[in-house]
């Protein structure tokens, strides 16, 4: 099912929409809203049916640039929701990531609004390789503010339990960037990487990367490629999730537990997931730590217990996996469910 965009997308128009009762939530930010979702698919079909090429159903009026809105299509006046912004990783674009971490899939029993982009420019991440689309501060972080702004606005800052930045590989490098930046500081309550990098690095192994032409794992790179974990200077909740063939070792200890004097950490039970996530590197599966096809798996738990203010710590590694097969749906709730149990109220903060 196809929805209509509308242009001009007048946030306050929506605003208004809400307020005047659950029938008008259907159509929010100019995106009339629909179950299923629109532009969706599992496994091969998402190869060849172009749905994944589909750049969104909401437009940034700023910019003229599509993304994808979705969000509860019963929701009812003042209800609280958490928005989520998903960022893709390089090489990719908004509607892969919106399979490979599918919020969307849970966003009515979580009350979840999802907005997920699709970076503006390609360019080379390595020099003598290909270029590739990737967030650029200047080509996108503007972007990236005025969906924010479009959301919160059209939902009302007041009714956004909690804002978090999700973001695979690149994209969760870009949200590392942008977390404490002057515009997302005083927003974001937490920040979900995906293969994107963790507070206090595990160590991404050293042939990581796509494979060669020939299927044969990439050189492995300099010592000083490896991308070190920054401390961030704001406070926010920390999920990180890997897979296990990307990575040398996940740590035991976190620096960003051990700022919110949390306890030591603790292993919860295992998530099995009887189902494969939707998507994976349809050109280049087949080297375990890039990836293969998506399929069932297993996914360990670790949580720093008791953090300061209630701050939500925590590592989720998913067995026998690698950098692009999607998230199984059991793993992907779980991970929903503690973003949803986090403490947020940053911006119903800044609304009082």
């Amino acid at each position: 099912m196809k929805t209509k965009v509308k242009t001009g997308l007048l946030a306050l128009g929506a605003a208004a929409a809400l307020s005047a009762g659950p029938a008008m939530a259907k159509d929010v930010a100019g995106v009339t809203c629909a179950n299923p979702p629109p532009a969706r698919c599992s496994g091969a079909e998402c190869a060849t049916g172009g749905a994944l090429a589909e750049l969104g159903d909401a437009v940034d009026a700023k910019t003229g640039r599509k993304f994808f809105l979705d969000y509860p299509c019963d929701l009812k006046p003042d209800e609280k929701v958490v928005f989520v912004l998903n960022l893709h990783g390089a090489g990719s674009i908004g509607n892969w990531q919106r399979h490979y971490f599918p919020a969307v899939d849970h966003k009515d029993k979580h009350r979840l609004v999802v907005a997920t982009p699709t970076a503006a420019t390609e360019q080379a991440m390595i020099p003598g390789l290909p270029a590739v689309r990737r967030w650029d501060a200047a080509a996108d972080d503007a972007h990236l503010q005025n969906i924010s702004d479009m959301v919160i606005e059209a939902f009302g800052p007041q009714n956004i339990a909690a804002f978090w930045l999700a973001g695979h590989s690149q994209g969760g490098f870009t949200s590392s960037r942008i977390v404490c930046s002057d515009y997302f500081k005083d927003k974001v309550d937490g920040w979900l990487s995906l293969s994107g990098g963790r507070i206090g690095q595990a160590p991404f192994v050293a042939a990581f990367g796509p494979p060669k032409a020939d299927g044969s794992p990439p050189d492995p790179r300099p010592a000083g490629a490896r991308l070190p974990g920054a401390t961030p200077a704001c406070d926010f909740s920390h999920i990180f999730a890997i897979g296990e063939y990307e990575i040398e070792t996940l740590p035991e200890t976190s620096p960003w537990a051990q700022k919110y004097g949390c306890d030591a950490r603790v292993r919860r039970e295992d998530i099995v997931d009887q189902r494969p996530g939707h998507v994976w590197d349809y050109q280049r599966a087949g080297y375990k730590v890039w990836g293969t096809t998506a399929r069932p798996g297993t996914a360990e738990v670790y949580v720093y217990p008791n953090c300061d203010g209630g701050r939500l710590v925590a590592d989720v590694v998913r067995k026998d996996k690698g950098h692009t097969e999607g998230l199984e749906p059991k793993v992907t709730e779980a991970i929903v469910a503690m973003m949803v149990a986090a403490p947020g109220g940053k911006l119903a903060a800044s609304a009082k």
